[in-house]
């Protein structure tokens, strides 16, 4: 890993948004301990790439100690946090909120501190205007502050090109797939050379959810919060497309986050797959140090695309809002999100993260030192969002069972299909 810089947190006030960073958590607003000392408990999911900031903020607040609790699959972070949302209590004073969950929490502002009143108002130039956009409630509450974004590429095990005689420089693997047709047919190419049963891709559900987020406005449900998994032709076409690689015998069939994927990760049990850009540090961890050097990242077919991204909001509940309010500012701060970005490849949703040379010039040692500033960063500013309605999560997950069955050969496309209408209709009640 590159050396990471020690960021500034020491200084006053970042200058594009003219707010304390590094305010000593005293007891104020949720109070704390007799002593002064207050506890703040962070949650999150997957990689966030926090723990050098942590420290680094308890070193300049004393008083603080931070203690964080990771989940590391979405699919059982999302439900625990709704429930515990809803009924006031159980959360973290500081929770981390995944895109596809921020539609329907913003509609319960009364569940979140307003962020407004602690200094958020100004901070608006340290991120992309969608994005903050993203994290107010109808009312003008700012609910979130954004961390990541989710920029695409495709990463692939360079050692399974070059036994399937494909090349391996990371320029000329991007040539091989300009369009989704050249990439499959690019996987029937190496599945003739594979060795070792070599799968092209880890699993559909992951190409499915990519090219959603491609080529449309909105997934699931329009932007009235109408079901359209029928209505909206880049669904279908996505479910067919994907199902395609099934038939093809190209997919691993592994469902993402799994002991069985994760194990694939660390073995090479696919050439290639979906990354957004959080996805690098999931596959570091994973991979381990014999991975490091048999990865790199290409260009992703279709060009571009946003996956992913999150939030952080201090639900209502908390016993120290103004201090958790605090910690949220810093970790979403520009110098905040560079700190991720370089532990962990989360993009910056901040403007000046994302023109800075710490992202831009960039390159990641473990992926043969691939560019990933200038693969994620190049156009980075031109992303957009994609609508995800208050139900995206129990819809998208009853496709993504649908297209499992579908890759472990348990139901043929036609029958996954209509499954995954009719479970997508009972969710989305």
């Amino acid at each position: 890993m590159a050396t990471r810089r020690r960021v500034g947190y020491r200084i006053a006030a970042i200058a594009s948004g003219g707010v304390l960073l590094a305010s000593t958590a005293c007891g104020g607003g949720g109070g704390g301990d007799a002593d002064g000392k207050v506890t703040l408990t962070i949650e999150t999911f997957g990689t966030f790439g926090y723990e050098e900031l942590f420290k680094q903020y308890e070193e300049d607040n004393p008083n603080v100690t931070i203690k964080e609790r990771n989940v590391v699959q979405l699919d059982d972070y999302a439900p625990k946090l709704q429930q515990n949302i809803a009924a006031g209590s159980g959360t973290g004073d500081v929770v981390a909120i995944e895109e596809g969950l921020m539609v329907s929490f913003v509609a319960q502002p009364d569940k979140f501190v307003d962020l407004n009143e602690y200094g958020g108002a100004k901070l608006e130039d340290n991120f992309l205007d969608w994005k903050w956009e993203q994290g107010h409630s109808k009312d003008g509450k700012l609910i979130g502050l954004g961390t990541d974004i989710g920029g695409m590429a495709i990463c692939y095990r360079t050692d399974r090109f070059e036994e399937a005689g494909l090349p391996t420089d990371r320029e000329k693997v991007g040539e091989l797939w300009p369009t989704w047709e050249d990439f499959q047919k690019t996987g029937e190419e190496f599945k003739k050379e594979a060795k070792d049963d070599t799968a092209w891709v880890d699993s559909i559900t992951q190409i499915t959810g990519a090219r959603n987020m491609q080529n449309a406005e909105y997934t699931y449900f329009d932007k009235s919060d109408k079901l359209a998994i029928e209505s909206n032709p880049v669904i279908k076409e996505s479910f067919d497309y994907s199902a395609g690689l099934a038939k093809d015998d190209l997919s691993a069939g592994l469902e993402p986050y799994t002991e069985d994927w994760n194990a694939g990760i660390k073995e090479g049990a696919w050439a290639t797959m979906i990354c957004p850009a959080w996805q690098l540090g999931h596959i570091e961890d994973t991979g381990g140090p014999d991975g490091k050097g048999k990865w790199d990242v290409a260009a992703v077919p279709g060009g571009g695309g946003n996956w992913g991204g999150s939030f952080l909001g201090v639900p209502a509940a908390s016993e120290h809002p103004e201090e958790a309010a605090e910690l949220a500012k810093f970790l979403s701060s520009p110098d905040g999100q560079i700190g991720a970005w370089e532990k962990r490849n989360n993009l910056p949703s901040s403007p000046q993260a994302l023109e800075s040379k710490e992202v831009q010039e960039y390159k990641r040692p473990y992926f043969n030192d691939a560019p990933t500033g200038e693969i994620f960063g190049k156009n980075a500013a031109g992303l957009k969002p994609v609508y995800l309605g208050t139900k995206n999560q129990p819809v998208a997950q009853a496709v993504t069972d649908a297209m499992l069955s579908v890759d472990s050969g348990n139901a043929t496309p036609g029958e996954a299909w209509k499954k995954a209408v009719s479970d997508a209709e009972r969710a989305a009640r």
